[in-house]
């Protein structure tokens, strides 16, 4: 194989895997190509895509962020108290993305200008807000919400497109554009690759890195909007673990966990890579306990044959 050849399989080797996954699924379980069940997979993966889009950012500065699925949980629930109050679906969305920055502008505060690890803070604002969930809802789902605001979660459009899917299209142009087309961008890239230079350049780091954890509470946030929406409820114990699922999906399509190399694109893939072993493994009748043992064997393989393609 000349080296033309394996620069190209190595750019793309995420997108590939992908192909492969889906080839190999749709042997198995041909049901897997129904129309339905291919917009049911977008629907199940665009949860987790918006989170690891905001995740993407952080770990491109070489941070993590923990706290993304009590973030999903507490703003799912305050949106969700908010449309039975008033019933204004703007407002409950607009003050659940407020609790997402918020939260993420004290992780990246902290992080930034206390100059302690990302995994530490985050770990521990993660417990505190899956607390103040559990206090917010007296650790009971708030339900009785308004059929309008279910149809973020659940409406199609044209009966085939997931609204949820549009959403996540949405949110990813948004991230590409901030990434490749902007100055702010560019600075992430470079606090990601060495922060002491990107410091010795003039950029504020500090700004840059608070930044990209209010982004991800943002996302955060919005992905809880759309979980409470398409359940019709808002569980305290909601987002349990999607913190996992987003940074493997940042990870699978190809972002170093150091830092500075990584694509949103890539993000999707990943994401839709995890989703599409989640709905295979379903549609083959595994258990939910071997599902478990098979994403972490699929992950960690991503993992080897990227290390081992950047020697």
């Amino acid at each position: 194989m000349n080296n033309d050849m394996k620069e190209f399989l190595l750019k793309f080797k995420s997108l590939f895997g992908l192909i492969l996954l889906c080839v190999i699924i749709s042997i198995l379980t041909p049901r897997f190509l129904n129309v339905s069940n291919i917009m049911n997979v977008f629907t199940q993966v665009s949860v987790n895509a918006i989170l690891a889009i905001g995740m993407s950012f952080v770990i491109l500065t070489g941070g993590i962020d923990l706290s993304v699925g009590s973030t999903l949980a507490i703003s799912g629930a305050i949106s969700a108290s908010i449309i039975r109050a008033t019933n204004s679906i703007f407002l409950s969305i607009i003050v659940a993305l407020i609790i997402g920055a918020i939260i993420g502008l004290m992780n990246g505060v902290v992080v930034a200008k206390g100059k302690i690890q990302a995994f530490i803070v985050t770990l521990a604002t993660m417990t505190i807000f899956r607390g103040v969930t559990m206090v917010y809802t007296n650790g009971t789902p708030i339900s009785g919400l308004s059929d309008k605001f279910m149809l973020i979660g659940n409406k199609k459009i044209l009966g085939y497109i997931p609204v949820p899917a549009i959403i996540t299209i949405v949110v990813l142009i948004i991230a590409w554009y901030i990434l490749s087309q902007t100055r702010y961008g560019r600075y992430v890239y470079a606090l990601g690759g060495n922060e002491d230079s990107a410091r010795l350049s003039g950029i504020n780091t500090d700004k840059i890195k608070t930044l990209v954890y209010v982004i991800c509470g943002i996302t955060a946030a919005l992905s809880g909007v759309i979980t409470t929406s398409r359940v019709g409820s808002a569980s305290p114990n909601a987002g349990l673990g999607f913190e996992l699922d987003a940074i493997a999906a940042v990870v699978l399509g190809g972002t170093s966990l150091a830092g500075g190399e990584g694509t949103v694109v890539g993000t999707i893939i990943g994401a839709m890579i995890i989703g599409v072993l989640n709905n295979g493994l379903n549609l083959a009748g595994v258990s939910a306990y071997y599902q478990s043992i098979v994403k972490g064997l699929v992950i960690l393989l991503a993992v080897l044959i990227d290390k081992k393609s950047k020697k």
